[in-house]
């Protein structure tokens, strides 16, 4: 896919972030060009002017040398929040790097979330921290349906990425979302996974924004006898189906020794131990509704 590249100036590529795995959000571009259906991000549009449909641009930040990075000391930033910071981009524009190398030997907690093996590129810069984490999306092992929703990296390479850095001594995170109700096998995920990650999380798909009669429109067409169990969940609000993948995923968790907890932001477990699954479905819903029946 041919992507539509500015290079844009801004003030600061720090941003104070409310996520509550973070002080700080560092997004090195505008955009992404993984092309997610389901990416939330999208709603950024409202923002940056683009006049291109999400996934078809991408602006390439520079900013100012950031004076004193050891003020950041103790903080906690995540990398990142609205982009991916292993777009193919990076390959060249090196937006990433350059905030890792301006940031080594800072105590800082930092966690990087992609999609993307580009990242053993920075290996080397990566070992230096003291405190991060690396996390993978997957929501599949069906290579033919991730082709249907990302241009990301194939999973094979996104797990051969994950086992590497998880045996250089990094911890490294599963991140299995978006859960496709019928369509992801979270137990096959956490098999393939569970020997070369710290933690697993849990996120099911939420549709909103503009990209839900799109998700729509696919399993229509794609997985037909699906279609009354997304209408039920998504649009009659229906929570059971989470409420039995959550008594699901417990019970293999149960069996294989894992930890298994809700809605906990950072868990520190030691290296040879088996993962910590985090489920972060809508309990606060959940709970209600089963207060309800």
């Amino acid at each position: 896919m041919n992507a539509t590249i500015r290079q844009i100036e801004v003030k600061s590529v720090i941003s104070k972030t409310n996520l509550p795995v973070s002080d700080y959000a560092v997004n090195p571009y505008v955009g992404c060009t993984h092309a997610c259906k389901y990416c939330y991000a999208c709603f950024m549009k409202k923002f940056t002017g683009h006049a291109e449909p999400w996934g078809t641009f991408i602006d390439v930040k520079t900013w100012p040398p950031i004076k004193n990075p050891q003020r950041y000391a103790g903080k906690s930033f995540f990398m990142s929040s609205v982009t991916d910071p292993y777009n193919p981009q990076e390959k060249i524009f090196k937006r990433t790097r350059e905030f890792l190398q301006t940031f080594q030997g800072v105590d800082i907690n930092l966690s990087l979330q992609t999609k993307s093996d580009l990242i053993l590129r920075d290996l080397d810069l990566i070992k230096t921290f003291k405190n991060v984490r690396v996390g993978f999306s997957i929501n599949t092992l069906d290579e033919n349906f991730k082709d249907d929703m990302d241009a990301a990296a194939p999973i094979e390479r996104r797990l051969a990425a994950m086992k590497i850095l998880h045996a250089e001594g990094i911890r490294t995170t599963c991140f299995i979302s978006p859960i496709f109700p019928g369509i992801t096998d979270v137990v096959a995920i956490i098999d393939a996974a569970k020997n070369f990650c710290n933690l697993v999380w849990l996120e099911n798909l939420n549709l909103r924004g503009n990209f839900k009669p799109k998700i729509f429109d696919y399993i229509r067409e794609k997985y037909p006898t699906l279609e009354p169990l997304y209408d039920s969940i998504y649009r009659r609000r229906d929570l059971r189906y989470w409420l039995q993948l959550d008594g699901v995923v417990r019970d293999y968790a149960a069996a294989n020794d894992f930890e298994y907890v809700r809605n906990r932001d950072d868990l520190q477990r030691d290296f040879d131990a088996p993962p910590v699954i985090v489920n972060f479905f809508f309990h606060e819903q959940i709970k209600k509704g089963l207060t309800a029946r």
